[in-house]
């Protein structure tokens, strides 16, 4: 049974897509406090009073943030406009190192980026650094969409080595799209610089409104829409070997930002011990791997034996609601009304362990209780929320915990204890976000742009079973949908002789074994839909 669930979870991986900005209420409460949402809240101010007011603002929001997830896995005057928009982010400190770059992130952990120059004349754009996505894109000049007004964009006017592709991409998010068109320019990010194809977007979803990035730089070991970043620093002589480590910085633990992303190889100056690296799936080519065990103050919670995905896009920790009952059963305290999301003691101080490869990881109370609410309570930061069949979904939440090592060469990722770990008398004494540390940025036609501010669902999203990442030639809008409806068939008929193929390779009780997994992926999809 456990063989069938794994299987089924990478089955429905190619299903899902990248980006998942799901926004608990205690943190939008964080956000009000600190009152990093300015003007973007005029843009729809009226769903935001509708999502702080609906009755179940947890459950029904993280469903439909779940319904975007599940697609990374599953395969006015503007310039007038930002001009009249303020925002924090938490530089982090110059590396000095070289194929290093600094982290940045909101201030609140909810996202990291890195700060890329594009084109001739350098611009600069912040870029999420997604694992869970293939595509790499950032907001173009000429798009008018609201995220587009309150963001940093670029286009041929900002470069004289712009070049545009006779190809269009679509990237299929929660409550809409990113469409565009595929371009060619200079991108340099830790002292790197290659030619490199990236989207360049004409309309992006709304959710982008809420958010410090300009755009999504793909990690992923997959080829999204455009090229593969990893596998174009390696050809063009920037890097020996397709790997990098990840070191993100927790806002509470002070004023210094020392996250880090090192292209090429791990940072030996980042991580103390020996790195414990577990295979991802043979199946998929995601970054997921096998999870041994959960559990709490050392009591083991039986919520492991499936595959986790390690995504640095997501902040939060995900899983199916009976894994997560399992591991929230063993801490004293801990309850739930729905199954999604657990009120556990805010006084609660022992660490969770996820276990990998017969290695304990530790995760601080910092990062999986969250601050106390208005109410003066507190929610556990893991969620009932399945977003990946069968499979966790650990984000930021647990990456904060570890130094990190995504291997695409060997097809693996390593976990090893950061360096510079405090002891708990220094992390209990620590403050959050010292204010010297936070950098308001006011935005005009030339500054980087970038906001942080509370993620709403607005529509419900269309979940397709496949081909949600387009790479066209450019035509007319009927020519467009008339290709795209035949690109897809045949796509998915590629799809299914090449599982035929493969599983005709394999005994009677594989082949059915895999078309059940398939049923059962493509249920739950459409249940997501219903």
């Amino acid at each position: 049974m456990r063989s069938l669930q794994l299987l089924s979870a990478v089955l429905c991986a190619p299903l899902v897509q990248a980006f998942y900005p799901y926004q608990p209420p205690w943190l939008e409460e964080l956000q009000a406090k600190r009152a990093l949402s300015s003007r973007a809240e005029d843009v729809d101010s009226a769903t935001w009073q509708d999502s702080s007011t609906s009755a179940s603002p947890v459950t029904a929001r993280a469903a439909r943030e779940a319904l975007r997830l599940a697609k990374k896995y599953n395969g006015g005057d503007p310039d007038l406009f930002r001009r009249q928009n303020s925002y924090s982010v938490m530089e982090a400190e110059e590396t000095g190192g070289v194929c290093t770059a600094g982290i940045d992130q909101d201030g609140t952990d909810y996202s990291y980026f890195v700060k890329v120059a594009l084109g001739s004349k350098g611009k600069e754009l912040y870029m999420l650094l997604d694992t869970g996505a293939g595509s790499s894109w950032v907001m173009g000049s000429t798009c008018t969409s609201d995220a587009c007004k309150l963001h940093n964009t670029f286009g041929p006017d900002d470069s004289d080595t712009f070049k545009t592709e006779d190809k269009t991409f679509n990237v299929a998010y929660g409550s809409g799209n990113v469409k565009g068109s595929l371009a060619v320019d200079t991108l340099t990010v830790g002292g790197m610089s290659i030619s490199y194809e990236f989207g360049v977007a004409k309309e992006t979803s709304k959710d982008f409104v809420h958010f410090a990035f300009d755009g999504i730089l793909g990690m992923s070991m997959n080829n999204g829409s455009s090229q593969n970043f990893m596998e174009e620093l390696k050809a063009n002589g920037e890097i020996d070997s397709s790997v990098f480590a990840v070191s993100l910085h927790r806002a509470a633990d002070g004023d210094m930002n020392d996250g880090e992303i090192k292209f090429g190889s791990p940072d030996k100056t980042k991580y103390k011990g020996d790195i414990s690296y577990t295979d991802t799936a043979s199946e998929n080519n995601d970054w997921a791997i096998k999870i041994d065990d959960t559990a709490y103050d050392g009591k083991s919670s039986g919520a492991g034996d499936v595959f986790a995905y390690i995504d640095t896009g997501t902040t939060y920790i995900f899983g199916p609601q009976e894994l997560v009952k399992s591991f929230h059963s063993v801490i004293p305290g801990a309850k739930s009304s729905d199954g999604m999301a657990y009120k556990v003691p805010c006084d609660s101080d022992k660490t969770l362990t996820f276990t990998f490869s017969g290695v304990d990881y530790e995760i601080s109370p910092k990062d999986w209780i969250s601050p106390k609410n208005d109410k003066g309570e507190c929610t556990s930061n893991i969620y009932g929320q399945e977003v990946v069949k069968g499979a966790w979904l650990l984000g930021a939440a647990f990456i904060k915990n570890v130094y990190t090592v995504f291997d695409k060469e060997q097809r693996r990722i390593g976990f090893a204890a950061h360096a510079d770990e405090a002891s708990e008398d220094e992390q209990s004494s620590s403050a959050s976000v010292a204010p010297s540390t936070m950098t308001t940025v006011v935005l005009s036609t030339s500054d980087t742009v970038s906001m942080t501010m509370t993620a709403t669902i607005t529509s419900k999203p269309s979940l397709g079973l496949g081909g949600q990442e387009q790479t066209t030639p450019v035509e007319t809008s009927s020519d467009s949908e008339e290709s795209s409806a035949a690109t897809t068939s045949a796509d998915s008929q590629e799809s299914g002789d090449g599982e035929d193929n493969d599983s005709g390779n394999g005994s009677p009780t594989n082949i059915a074994s895999v078309k059940l997994a398939t049923s059962l992926c493509i249920a739950s999809a459409f249940a997501l839909l219903v």
